[in-house]
């Protein structure tokens, strides 16, 4: 690794670091989002316990697959051909992952439209425990992990760069956990809008496994307009929340 010092005094490093620093942030909101969902679950006094680990896991695989980078750059080498298509291990990892999120948004979505039809099944409150929400959340964060570590490795060949804007990303998802989740707690049409969002963002990741090229920006693009979208409407019940009372 490159002496630090002289790491520093380049300004390449810093524009580097900003660079995926943003980007290490922004990757982070899937992972806060399904952390967030799926802690809400949990009876109140387990639900920051569960965001805490949660989020602590994502950190640790992180620095973990910074540790091998070497070995995760051979994750996308080719390992298999399929009708003519090539997978690597990272695609598979994100198919597998991708598939995961898409299930378990549906379900989550179908849960939250029809409650009752959902009292035995997995995603009933009553079956949900703290070790099957933190086996839910480790697996996402492998695949959140490896999706994020290979993108930085992309942008800069500087181990000490990742490291700190994965610190910082996860500083800011441990910062923010706890109001995110109270306030999509809060909001029940919010719950939905997130739901949806894991939903888009597996299907993304589906298709980055199988090779097609779908630009982040765009995502993060329909994903902002669509909160914007929702934050007007929540302001709009608000005042007529605040005309009806006046009116009594």
């Amino acid at each position: 690794m490159q002496d630090i010092a002289a790491l520093i005094q380049q300004p390449e490093a810093w524009i580097a670091l900003a660079t995926l620093m943003v980007m290490e942030i922004v990757l982070g909101i899937d992972n806060l989002l399904f952390i967030s969902i799926l802690s809400n679950k949990l009876p109140e006094g387990q639900r920051e316990r569960a965001r805490k680990i949660g989020i602590g896991l994502a950190l640790i695989l992180r620095l973990a697959l910074l540790a091998t980078v070497a070995w995760i750059v051979q994750l996308t080498q080719p390992v298999a051909t399929i009708l003519g298509n090539e997978f690597s291990w990272k695609d598979i990892i994100l198919i597998a992952g991708g598939l995961f999120l898409v299930w378990k948004a549906t379900k989550e979505i179908h849960h939250h439209v029809d409650p009752s039809d959902h009292e035995d099944t997995m995603v009933g409150a009553a079956s949900v425990t703290f070790g099957g929400v933190i086996a839910q959340i480790l697996m996402l964060d492998l695949v959140f992990s490896i999706d994020s570590i290979i993108t930085a490795v992309g942008m800069t060949p500087h181990v000490e760069i990742m490291v700190v804007a994965v610190v910082t990303a996860v500083a800011v998802m441990l910062l923010a956990a706890n109001p995110l989740a109270t306030f999509i707690g809060q909001n029940p049409t919010i719950v939905i809008l997130a739901l949806s969002f894991l939903l888009l963002i597996g299907t993304t990741l589906i298709a980055e496994g199988f090779g097609v090229d779908v630009p982040k920006g765009y995502i993060y693009a329909a994903m902002a307009f669509s909160a914007l979208v929702e934050g007007l409407n929540m302001w709009a019940r608000n005042a007529r929340l605040r005309r009806e009372n006046a009116a009594r």
